[in-house]
This record gives structure tokens, sequence and C-alpha cells, in this order.
């Protein structure tokens, strides 16, 4: 599942800057918006100017203070083009996208995180091809792996924006030197550390996938890390598209893995009690025992850094920090599970195109990154203009040419799986349910 909130620790960080970015943002747009646009600032522009005092909607689920950053990180782009972006975030952005289409008010340009759904509106007719400045743009600065989720019919229609790593074990690295435990490189290291914590007497994991109506998807995270690392990536794609069966002995074998972890009574659940605690433990607050010394271990995606307390310093010397959720073979390359939103357009006008074009631009990943609290694959990104330590061993893993890169498998597969029995078999099976029951009832629902 694509999770893009930014609770607490970070809103508080962005609120703080949005106080700053939202001034600059307002006095961006206007009359004057292009008055440098020959100005040496603006040289990087060049190739946008042209369509002065035309707008452009974007319309996404990016709100609040967060919607202020995204504001700015374009504010340069409007002064030297004279091309005005009129943003509008929404909580109710998935179910009022279709609404507003169907309607005849599609936004110019919208962020979908769902290639599903990306891929449905593209089959109905609705957006447009991605202009050949944009498609060149983005071969330019994004891997093959993750442009293919934004073609459709062999159609390109629109770059990555923002990226997540879900691949990560979070872990205190004072613990781990006061301990003298080692950073795992592989599975079976992972399972070893684990045993040897569990030896020690402390339980070395803590889980939680507790997420309201979402409940379960933590889970499918995990078995989509898992099969992306016992079986190969094509095979990876036939799970996600049902050309294997979703009770194939492959993906079997992938929660037969996971359960050494998830289903091990000495393994969990740290700080919170057996198993089944799992499934009543939210997946916010899953993690941070770790900083009570309850646990050792908790894997969830890089955005889980805003979930840690106010003045938890999180970095490679501080109270927390995550490394690579390990391979079973790294010889065969570093399989990474992540996520992000296409930027995709329902017009294809001048200043749409370009537009579209700047945010698959070095120039714009950069300028977003610098604002901080973002993850970007964009390969133009200069690291050093990530400020956030998680962030910044994000997007060195995501330019790392080793990297194999899959999206969410569950945001792949149709909504009445991915976001409906997988994650419900995923609540059954941490509460007792045995792998060949779960998996095949939610091969039954797959839709015909």
């Amino acid at each position: 599942m694509a999770v893009f909130t930014r609770p607490r620790q970070a809103l508080v960080i962005a609120s703080a800057l949005a106080l700053t970015f939202s001034a600059t943002a307002c006095s961006s747009s206007g009359s004057d918006t292009n008055s440098n646009a020959d100005s040496p600032e603006c040289a990087a522009y060049k190739a946008y100017q042209g369509s002065d005092g035309e707008k452009v909607s974007i319309y996404a689920s990016i709100r609040d203070a967060e919607a202020d950053i995204l504001q700015d990180s374009w504010s340069q782009f409007e002064k030297c083009t004279g091309i005005e972006i009129d943003y509008e975030g929404s909580g109710e952005f998935e179910a009022q996208l279709q609404v507003r289409v169907d309607g005849g008010d599609a936004p110019d340009i919208t962020f979908i995180p769902q290639p599903g759904l990306l891929n449905r509106f593209a089959a109905a007719g609705k957006l447009k091809a991605a202009s050949a400045e944009t498609k060149a743009m983005a071969e330019q600065n994004f891997s093959p792996d993750w442009l293919k989720y934004s073609t459709v019919g062999g159609t390109f229609y629109g770059a990555p924006l923002g990226s997540n790593v879900k691949s990560f074990v979070w872990y205190s690295p004072k613990t781990f030197k006061e301990k003298g435990w080692q950073v795992p490189t592989t599975w079976a290291d992972l399972l070893t550390l684990s045993e040897k914590i569990a030896a020690s007497g402390e339980k070395p994991w803590c889980a939680g996938i507790e997420s309201g109506d979402a409940t379960g998807w933590p889970a499918t995270d995990w078995i989509e890390d898992l099969m992306l690392r016992t079986v190969t990536p094509d095979v990876y794609d036939q799970w996600t598209t049902h050309g294997i069966p979703f009770n194939d002995p492959r993906v079997v074998s992938a929660l037969g893995e996971a359960g050494k972890i998830l289903k091990n009574p000495k393994y969990v659940n740290g700080g919170y009690g057996d198993v089944k605690s799992i499934a009543a433990t939210s997946f916010q607050e899953a993690g941070l025992p770790i900083l009570q010394g309850k646990c050792a271990l908790h894997r969830q995606a890089s955005f889980y850094a805003n979930n840690w307390p106010a003045g938890t310093k999180v970095a490679e010397d501080g109270d927390v920090y995550a490394f690579y959720f390990p391979a079973v073979d790294p010889a065969k390359g570093k399989p990474v599970l992540g996520g992000g939103e296409f930027t995709v357009a329902f017009a294809d006008r001048p200043e749409v195109q370009k537009v579209q074009t700047y945010l698959a631009s070095p120039e714009y990943a950069n300028a977003r990154a610098k604002l901080g609290n973002n993850v970007s694959a964009n390969k133009g990104l200069d690291v050093n203009n990530v400020p956030n330590p998680i962030d910044k061993l994000s997007v060195e893993i995501l330019q790392d040419p080793n990297t194999v890169f899959r999206f969410d498998g569950s945001d792949l597969m149709p909504a009445a799986v991915g976001a409906g029995t997988f994650w419900k078999g995923m609540i059954e099976w941490i509460n007792g349910k045995d792998t060949a029951a779960t998996l095949d009832q939610i091969e039954s629902t797959w839709p015909k």
C-alpha cells in the first residue's frame, strides 16, 4: 500500500517551514512572475518559457503544510516562466478524481500513487500521452523499472514524482553497539541475529499491522519483500498480475519465510504481547518499543522516520536508524520494494506539457530535495541536497545500479484483492489461520 502520510514529527517540522515558504509561494504568482526571465537565475528555465500568463491546474492528495512545501518547490519555475500553477490538495483525492473526470472537470495534471488507477484512466482514454520532451526527460532520469508503471499499452504517460523505500529494518545503533550486534547483510544473517537476541531473553522483533479500515497492509509489505527475495523479478510481476495464482507454491514459500519471524512466539511481539498482538497494534506505534529496549528490530518503510517522538535522533549514530532489508542472495542484486506517485496529465496544452517535463527534471528534484522530507528516484538528484539521513540513504539505494525496484504489489493488484482480501487474509494469517488456507481464500477472490 502506498502511504504518503507525514504524521506528527514531520508535520511539526513542516508547519514551521510552511510559515516561511507560504509567503514565498504567494509572492511567486501574479503579473510580474517572469519579470526576471532573462536573469542568470532563470537560465535553467529557458526551455520552459514562452507560455507567460498561462495557468496549469494540479490536483493531488498532498495537503496542508506539505502542500505549501510542494508549491514552494516550483516557485522559481513560476517566476522564470510566467506559468502559474494552481495546486489543490484533497483528502478525498482518489474518489473525487474519478468524479471530476467523469463530470468533465478533470485537472490539467494529477499525481497518481496507484499504477492500477493510472492504468484505468489510460485504458479509458482519459489521460494524454506524455510529450516527446517529457518522455525524453523521464528516460534520462529514471530507471526502466520505474517508467514501466506509467506506460500502458506501449504509451508513456508521465514520470515519477516522489518515492519511498519500504525495504528497511529499523533498529537502535546505540543498542547494537552496546550489545556488539552487527547489521546483517543477508536474510540468513538476519535470522541468525534474531535467534541470538531471542536467546538473550529479549524479543528481537516488534510489529503491528493495525491501520483502521486498511488494517493488514503492513503484513502485505512483508510478503512482497520476501517474494522479491525468493523469486525472480519476473515472477514477482506475474504474481501481481495473476500470471501465477495467488496460492502458487512460490507464494507459499514467501509466507513461510515471513512466518519465521512474524509467527514465531520467541521473536515477537516485543513490548506488546504474543503473535496475535500484531493484528491489534497500530503500525504507527509498532516500532516505538525499540526506544525502550523492549525489542531490537522493526521492518517498516522510510516514512516511518516521521513516527518517532520529537527529539529522537534518526541517524546512523543516533537513537534509531534503518538498514536495508537484506537479500537472500546479495549476488543476485538488491531487490527494493517501494512506492511513489506519477505525474500524469488530462490536458496537452503547451504549458501543461512544460510543467510535466519540468517535474521530471533534475532541477525540480533538487529544488524539492533542498526543502527536506522528500525522496525521489530521479538519477539527477544530488544526494548532498537531501538533508535527512534516512531520506539520503533511501536516495542512495534507489540510485544504486544494483537495485532492482518493484512497486508495492498490493497497489498493482485489483483493488478487490490488493486493498481487500490480501489485507484481510494477512489479519487472519497473523491470528492463526494456516498459510495454505489463507492463500487459497485470497486466490478465490481474484476477479475473473
